[in-house]
């Protein structure tokens, strides 16, 4: 019964990834995950430096090994030029973690549009078209037992009300979900037959990162402790969005399409 076996039913060696965002934060830890398992990763960011050390380093501790394709992707030719450079590296792409993202957090009375458009066209706007760029090398990559996968991350922030003012971000995870269900059923079923593509979501809770740190100064004082807020009462770390994304990527993953999955330690599930 091998298909049931751990190593298969989770397994991802040799599978060809691209983490956007991969040089730090959730994005890198994700890519630590996928380089340990013997994946073969391309990493972009729009921090050159950061890409490549980032690249160099998981290369490094392999198995399998990792490739820095920078680029800042808040233009839609920025996510065409992505695609074509990573055509000239790979004939097919397994997997697509839609990871890029920024934060903006302003008081009502102050938001601003450069906030706004800022926010989605990294959040919202660069998650759709570079999916769309890629899509002849996922579909390349797909068969009917193992199809292409495209996971976003999204966030909690976009399922719940945050006690911050970080109204654009929080807009742009809601639309991240939105377009995850929207984008499932599009490419499970217009794909044809042995070329469909799955399209999931994590939402992270609350996960120490370069990100999240910047949240704190608008943290209110009285505000109730982060931990006290989670029941599984410890903060996120990267075997958690590791995990989340290994599984929806694996054989164990190629049935389930559509979802929102919260990896938050219990924190949408307290009343």
């Amino acid at each position: 019964m091998k298909s049931l076996q751990v190593a298969h039913l989770f397994g991802v060696q040799g599978k060809k990834v691209l983490i956007t965002g991969g040089g730090r934060g959730i994005g890198l830890m994700i890519a630590r995950g996928f380089v340990a398992n013997g994946a073969h990763v391309f990493i972009s960011s729009r921090d050159a430096e950061a890409c490549q050390t980032a690249a160099t380093e998981l290369t490094a501790a392999g198995p399998g090994t990792c490739v820095a394709l920078p680029e800042d992707l808040s233009s839609v030719a920025a996510c065409e030029r992505l695609a074509a450079r990573l055509s000239e590296l790979a004939e097919a792409l397994h997997v697509l973690v839609n990871n890029s993202g920024v934060a903006w957090g302003e008081p009502l009375e102050r938001a601003s549009e450069k906030g706004f458009d800022k926010v989605f066209a990294l959040n919202v706007k660069a998650l759709f078209f570079l999916t769309k760029a890629l899509l002849p090398l996922l579909t390349a990559g797909s068969s009917v037992e193992d199809p292409a996968r495209v996971i976003n991350i999204g966030s909690i922030a976009g399922l719940q009300n945050q006690p911050f003012p970080t109204f654009f971000y929080d807009a742009s995870k809601a639309a991240v979900h939105h377009l995850t269900r929207k984008l499932a059923d599009e490419l499970a079923s217009k794909r044809g037959v042995g070329k469909r593509i799955t399209v999931n979501a994590i939402a992270p809770g609350y996960v120490p990162s370069r990100m999240s740190a910047g949240l704190e100064q608008y943290t209110q004082p009285g505000a109730e402790d982060k931990l006290a807020r989670i029941p599984l009462a410890r903060l996120g770390n990267g075997a958690d969005m590791a995990g989340a994304a290994l599984f929806l990527a694996s054989p164990a993953g190629s049935w389930i399409t559509g979802i929102v999955l919260p990896v938050d330690g219990g924190y949408l599930a307290k009343l």
